[in-house]
């Protein structure tokens, strides 16, 4: 079964909830691997939406705002260990 939402195909589930609800849940909810820069960013704008869903659409501002609190990717790139050429000459 097509999933049609205003005549465009949602390719998933995450993209048919896009579609219907009219919100982007990566907005709130984050994508893994971004930087400080790009959160403050993508919070900025989160944080802008849901002043205009609170007064547009309340129930769905509430899902905004849960989304925002659990953020379920991780927000941090993980860290890089690099070995030094003396660490790897004690390993062997």
């Amino acid at each position: 079964m097509k999933l049609i939402i205003a005549g465009q195909t949602a390719a998933d589930e995450d993209e048919f909830a896009e579609l219907a609800l009219g919100v982007d849940e990566q907005l709130f909810a984050g994508v893994a691997g971004e930087d400080e820069i790009e959160r403050a960013a993508r919070l900025d704008a989160a944080h802008s939406m849901l002043t205009d869903l609170r007064r547009e659409d309340p129930e769905l501002a509430a899902y905004a705002e849960r989304l925002l609190r659990s953020a379920p990717v991780p927000l941090r790139r993980p860290a890089v260990i690099r070995r030094t050429a003396s660490v790897e000459r004690m390993a062997a």
